[in-house]
């Protein structure tokens, strides 16, 4: 049987790993692991959680979209696309608001909607060999359902321009623009997020949950799954995926090449 895309496991302390689980596709997501964060979500809601440390497989945290997949999805219907979509952002969500602290420990690249997750994660140590992009807008697609997160974490200037150009950047811009909060060596990385699941331990259950409510109060990214600003997001970025630019720039990707965007808006 294929290894499942997500995988998690549970200490004595209630510190969940929650891990990432296709290296061979640098854990690119696609249905099957957005449904993995969602039931890991719901099996981890059941149990006495303390903390939840998100991690990657192998060389990479998370590579985005799977483009085989968004190329699969594109040419069903209206509905079948929203639901995706809502899929995609409901995973995103419920790790932004989980009622414990999330830690996430990223290596190598984390483009897309990775960029989206760890956006929404308490905190996130990066190492110094990560890799950074908001890429959507290179294929044609937007980053509709990642936005909120993105402008709590980085602010709504450093989104104008990270998620327009598509631009890749380093851990230590990563740092410098609030989307990590510490970059380490590569080799340190797992003892720098115990570190601070020590840290958290320290301090009392009820009040981390407390505050973590009250800030999200404030957050622009904490949106209920059901508010009316969620339901247009999905439908923004379910209705991307399905133009004549989505479609060259999918293309592009494929066939290794520049996109060729006169005429496809």
């Amino acid at each position: 049987m294929p290894a499942s895309p997500v995988l998690w496991s549970l200490d004595a302390r209630g510190v969940a790993t929650v891990t990432l689980n296709r290296p061979e596709v640098n854990n690119a997501y696609d249905g099957a692991l957005i449904q993995g964060v969602l039931t890991a979500i719901d099996e981890l809601s059941t149990k006495p959680l303390r903390i939840v440390v998100l991690k990657g497989n192998g060389k990479h945290f998370q590579a985005g979209a799977d483009l085989k997949w968004i190329n699969s999805v594109r040419p069903q219907s209206a509905e079948e696309n929203e639901a995706a979509s809502r899929a995609t952002f409901e995973a995103v969500q419920r790790l932004n608001t989980l009622p414990v602290p999330t830690v996430a420990l990223v290596q190598g690249g984390c483009f897309g909607g990775g960029t989206g997750v760890i956006a929404g994660c308490d905190v996130v140590i990066a190492a110094d060999n990560a890799l950074f992009s908001i890429t959507e807008v290179r294929w044609g697609l937007t980053a509709a359902i990642i936005i909120p997160q993105l402008c709590d974490a980085i602010g709504v200037r450093q989104v104008r321009r990270y998620a327009l150009t598509g631009e890749r950047f380093g851990a230590e811009d990563a740092r410098r623009i609030g989307l990590v909060h510490e970059v380490v060596p590569l080799a340190e990385l797992e003892s720098a997020g115990a570190k601070v699941v020590e840290q958290l331990l320290a301090n009392a259950p009820d009040a981390l949950t407390e505050t973590k409510r009250l800030a999200m109060e404030s957050s622009f990214g904490g949106m209920a799954v059901d508010d009316e600003a969620y339901k247009r997001l999905v439908r923004l970025h379910s209705a991307k995926r399905q133009t004549a630019e989505a479609a060259e720039g999918l293309a592009s990707f494929a066939e290794k090449r520049a996109g060729r965007w006169a005429g496809t808006a």
